[in-house]
């Protein structure tokens, strides 16, 4: 199998490379301004070559719309001077049983043909000494989230960066998702989803496992204030 087939093969068969998101060791000796810069030039050239009049008053901007887009938003987890802060506080009221932050609201991007990866996220953790604020969840989750992505990878990226704020394993995530590169294009299935897990700790007890997802599982009472 040639080299280029292995590579469009891998990318269609959604396979991940490692835990890491694969970076350049150089990727942060431009700064965000000259990232712009180039991104739009590259982009402008992208957008001539599909055929596109950018003289039109409603193309003209796009190039560098897209560009800030991809670096100051939905790319900008690549960078780790854009990851949250940890909020930690001791467990003094010694909670010691689960903690569930489900339907967090993702959107991230697929690795393999750039287009939206969308859905929710649940994670849970059983605290020992320490507990972390609630909206610290979402943010990583978010941070993650905002880089080219496999969806594989996110679910364990979110789960290694709790339990390594936090101090232990029992730490577990849940994704469910829809891929526009499988929706959209290719089988054009647009019913369909992915979900992924990763339990660690006390959650690879099937008893405690399944609490988790009869948590997940469940329909809130809750009602949007909109």
């Amino acid at each position: 199998m040639s080299e280029k087939r292995y590579i469009q093969e891998q990318g269609d068969d959604h396979v991940g490379t490692s835990l890491e998101t694969p970076i350049k060791v150089d990727a942060f000796e431009l700064s965000d301004a000259e990232k712009i810069t180039q991104i739009s030039e590259h982009f402008e050239k992208i957008m001539d070559v599909l055929g596109l009049d950018l003289s039109d008053d409603s193309l003209a901007g796009t190039p560098e719309r897209v560009a800030k887009m991809f670096v100051e938003e939905i790319f900008s987890g690549l960078n780790p001077a854009n990851e949250p802060s940890t909020s930690l506080f001791e467990n003094t009221y010694q909670y010691n049983e689960m903690l569930v932050e489900k339907d967090i609201e993702l959107y991230s991007y697929c690795e393999h043909h750039f287009v939206p990866i969308i859905g929710k996220v649940h994670v849970a953790y059983i605290p020992e000494e320490n507990v972390v604020g609630l909206s610290k969840i979402n943010r990583y989750v978010q941070y993650f989230a905002k880089r080219p992505q496999v969806q594989e990878r996110l679910t364990r990226q979110i789960v290694a960066k709790m339990q390594a704020v936090l101090g232990t394993e029992n730490v577990c995530c849940v994704i469910e998702a829809k891929h526009l590169c499988v929706n959209m294009r290719g089988v054009k299935d647009s019913k369909c989803s992915t979900v992924t897990a990763e339990y660690g700790g006390r959650f690879k007890d099937p008893q405690v496992k399944q609490e988790f997802l009869n948590h997940i599982n469940s329909t809130s009472n809750l009602t949007d204030n909109e």
